[in-house]
């Protein structure tokens, strides 16, 4: 797997500099507020692409004369429905999710926009694929040119270049734009467990991600709390550990569904079972997985992590990971292995004496390895890769070398030298201490976010090439459908731009320009996203 997307992205289209929504042109950056004087150069594209070059020439686009269509010589199938469901979305999303499609005009001015032709140059393209790490993304050559699935990113990026006159009429300029992101790793993590998540909140979600070209929903489906995932092999796993049997569950059609949504706008899922701490809930439905507790010489009725000694724990998550590799169709699952506390392990005396009998001492972290090793074992024999937390690395388990180690543990120092770490043992990693996002402050926290950096760590340049980007994290102790969207956004479209944008894209004056703005775009497409400051919409959000 590549660890950085080789890509080109030319927009020699017909494109503009200013966005669909202006907000006020005032705002505040850094510690001592200043007032933003004028709008970006750049508009409010967002994440800023590699190379923009925006002309003063305007076309304008009228709903009854503009089509987005498939080039002549482009490799796409005419019947492949992503790309004309692609088509249609950001139709809707250049004119107007209420507006009513007419029928052509046949008028055109001398300065009208009439076509975006879409070109596919691979001759290799699946229209029922799915997305991947090392993906290849765009070579733009005339119009909008490239591969299947980047597709998404250039429609985005148009429709972002898109205005209102002040009599309403739609406008682009003539622009080029030379595109690719920094990171192939650009990821959002939802927490279900902690409290459920309707499936239509997680797709709400999607549709906003794809809007900031996040590639990775990372589906931390099930935790301690509840166990919400609908196993056809171990059904008893959600009937006894999910809030609810039937009201706070994902059935197997409900999985099918977010992936397929994630599908089409060229996201990954990747799911995270983590084991062997974080199961409770994974205790009340298989018996005998979890540790009993002991309080002396007797069990206290409490039970701590997965039980590493029994063979049945093994023949379980055999034939648990069995299924879920055939569920989920990306390359990696995530297996956790984090914050295991040892103290039960500690007082469970059969644990004690697998631990003498097998040279363990009193070191616990040994123990941990032994599970996440054999569980490693079980994982690589379904044929997928794993991503694990920090901890397991850090814990000296024996790993495969395209493993993905998580950081996110320490304070800024602690994050750079474990990044340091990493790598320098060979291995890919992503980060996400900075961006956890769950965390909140009075004041422009994105900003915090938007400085934050994988890449900046003591290292070499073959080390800073094996960071595959990040993931911003939200997790659901205080989170559920009520609030996590604006919670969410714009806070993350701050980490969104710091993966996807050149290294040196750190103005945060013209990020305030570009964001504010971008920000509007968002609440007029629907997303209750937050304000950034002071300001205002031109398209405030209505509540539905």
């Amino acid at each position: 797997n590549s660890p950085q997307v080789v890509t080109a992205l030319n927009f020699a289209v017909l494109l503009l500099a200013l966005g669909l929504c202006e907000s006020l042109q005032r705002g505040y950056v850094g510690e001592e507020p200043e007032p933003v004087a004028e709008p970006s150069k750049y508009g409010s594209l967002w994440p800023l692409p590699q190379k923009v070059q925006i002309s003063d020439v305007s076309y304008k686009l009228s709903s009854s004369n503009f089509r987005i269509v498939d080039g002549k010589l482009s490799y796409a199938d005419p019947s492949c429905s992503l790309l004309q469901d692609a088509y249609r979305r950001y139709f809707d999303y250049i004119f107007g999710l209420t507006r009513k499609h007419g029928p052509k005009s046949g008028r055109t001015g001398p300065s009208e926009l009439t076509e975006l032709q879409v070109w596919i140059t691979s001759p290799d393209t699946e229209c029922d694929g799915y997305p991947s790490l090392n993906i290849q993304l765009l070579d733009l050559i005339y119009y909008i040119v490239f591969i299947l699935f980047p597709l998404f990113l250039g429609l985005e990026t148009f429709s972002q270049l898109v205005y209102e006159d002040e009599y309403g009429v739609k406008n682009v300029n003539s622009s080029e734009i030379n595109d690719f992101p920094r990171f192939a790793h650009r990821g959002i993590l939802l927490d279900s467990s902690r409290h459920f998540l309707p499936v239509q909140v997680i797709l709400d979600n999607l549709e906003t991600m794809a809007m900031n070209k996040f590639n990775v929903f990372h589906w931390h489906i099930v935790d301690d709390p509840s166990f919400p995932f609908m196993s056809k092999t171990f059904p008893q796993l959600s009937q006894k550990g999910a809030y609810h049997p039937y009201t706070h569950v994902y059935t197997p059609a409900d999985v099918k569904k977010v992936i397929e949504f994630a599908r089409v706008r060229g996201i990954r899922v990747i799911p995270e079972f983590d084991t062997p701490g974080h199961t409770q809930s994974w205790g009340k439905g298989q018996t005998d997985l979890l540790t009993p507790c002991y309080s002396g010489s007797k069990p206290s009725g409490t039970f701590g992590p997965v039980n590493p000694i029994l063979n049945s724990t093994y023949d379980f998550m055999k034939q648990f990971f069995k299924e879920i590799s055939t569920v989920f169709p990306d390359a990696y699952i995530h297996l956790g292995g984090d914050e295991v506390n040892f103290s039960c392990w500690k007082s469970n005396p059969d644990i004690q004496k697998f631990m003498t009998d097998h040279g363990f001492g009193q070191d616990f972290s040994k123990l941990e390895s032994f599970y996440i090793q054999n569980l490693l074992d079980i994982v690589t024999t379904t044929n997928k890769g794993y991503m694990i937390w920090q901890e397991v690395f850090d814990n000296g388990v024996k790993l495969t070398p395209d493993t993905l180690i998580h950081v996110w543990k320490g304070n800024q120092q602690q994050y750079q030298k474990e990044m340091a770490n990493v790598t320098s043992s060979g291995y890919q990693t992503l980060l996400s201490t900075p961006w956890y996002l769950n965390r909140i402050s009075y004041g422009q926290d994105w900003q915090e976010f938007y400085k934050a950096d994988p890449q900046e760590f003591n290292g070499t340049e073959t080390q800073k090439k094996l960071v595959i980007g990040g993931e911003a994290c939200l997790w659901g102790e205080y989170v559920d459908a009520t609030n996590l969207s604006p919670r969410l956004w714009p806070r993350a479209s701050a980490v969104a731009e710091r993966l996807w944008s050149a290294m040196d894209v750190t103005d945060l004056g013209d990020a305030w320009n570009r964001l504010s703005p971008h920000r509007c775009r968002m609440v007029e497409r629907g997303v209750p996203a937050e304000p950034l400051f002071v300001s205002y919409c031109p398209r405030e959000y209505n509540g539905v």
